[in-house]
């Protein structure tokens, strides 16, 4: 209780009444006073969040198209991140440095680093996916692959065109998905070294391949560790500007002299809904799948 009372203080005096006055707006029509930013609440019900859900076309097709990226990008990041850790948990020569050049990115992502790069136009050049080579020489610096690439590598394994298409999405994505995966890859890595040695001994002895031994000992073990980085990951990219349905929030939020406060309040609450739902349907799928050692 100690270490967390600083916490504990913010938390009651300054998050929770923003939390009220968010709510309150929701409810409301917000009237601007003349000077010195007063304001007046006008109780109008359900009325925001019926604009929201029923009249405005473009909260649903940015909540959806939000949501259908962040489906995309969290197993990007959650296998690639694995993937790293699993690389960087054996015995090689640099294996520090390594472990730390992937954690960088989290470093850099954050404080005045952060307001560099978004001034950054590399990294824009880098993060944008949308220029996939389509045969019309229109793709951007990023496209380190294209559609067809990959189905001319996957044409003899019969795989379907939408996985190709994903896996062009991610690879030509590489950039985003480094930097979204620094953390993750320390949980697995923690995870990883935390299983004993001895087990790993009796699967030598008893002739099992490196890869049984990873799909029936280091994968089972490590299932805990996929839950708790498929939340980080979830409430990490909620909070990411990249998928609109921020940018669409502050836009509405300060449209006719802050009188759209209502309503993007209404929609902040929806936007938090949604996620938290999903959130907890993952949370039970994953959670069926999870073996807990005794």
């Amino acid at each position: 209780w100690l270490f967390i009372l600083p916490f504990l203080i913010g938390f009651v005096l300054i998050y929770l009444p923003m939390v009220k006055d968010s709510i309150v707006f929701s409810f409301s029509k917000i009237v601007t006073g003349t000077g010195g930013g007063a304001y007046t609440t006008e109780f109008v019900g359900w009325e925001n969040y019926r604009e929201a859900l029923l009249v405005d076309p473009d909260f649903a097709q940015t909540l959806v198209s939000g949501l259908k990226q962040l489906a995309f990008d969290i197993p990007a990041i959650i296998i690639f991140s694995l993937f790293m850790a699993v690389v960087l948990n054996q015995n090689m020569a640099g294996r520090g440095v390594f472990r730390a050049i992937f954690f960088i990115p989290v470093i850099l992502s954050t404080g005045i680093m952060e307001t560099i790069a978004a001034s950054d136009i590399l990294s824009d050049y880098m993060e944008d996916s949308s220029g996939i080579d389509t045969g019309t020489g229109s793709s951007t610096a990023t496209d380190l692959v294209t559609s067809m690439d990959l189905q001319r590598l996957f044409a003899d394994m019969k795989v379907g065109t939408e996985i190709v298409e994903y896996v062009t999405a991610a690879i030509n994505n590489i950039y985003g998905i480094v930097n979204r995966s620094g953390v993750q890859m320390l949980i697995f890595l923690a995870s990883l070294q935390s299983i004993s040695p001895a087990i790993y001994e009796s699967c030598k002895i008893d002739g099992a391949t490196a890869w049984e031994t990873f799909w029936k000992v280091t994968f089972p073990m490590i299932t805990p560790m996929i839950l708790v980085n498929t939340v980080y990951t979830f409430v990490d990219q909620f909070t990411n500007p990249k998928y609109g349905i921020l940018d669409y929030i502050q836009e509405k939020a300060f449209s006719d002299a802050n009188a759209g406060l209502g309503f993007s309040s209404a929609v902040s609450w929806v936007y938090f809904l949604v996620n938290m739902i999903l959130l907890g349907l993952i949370c039970g799928v994953i959670a069926r799948r999870i073996h807990y050692l005794e």
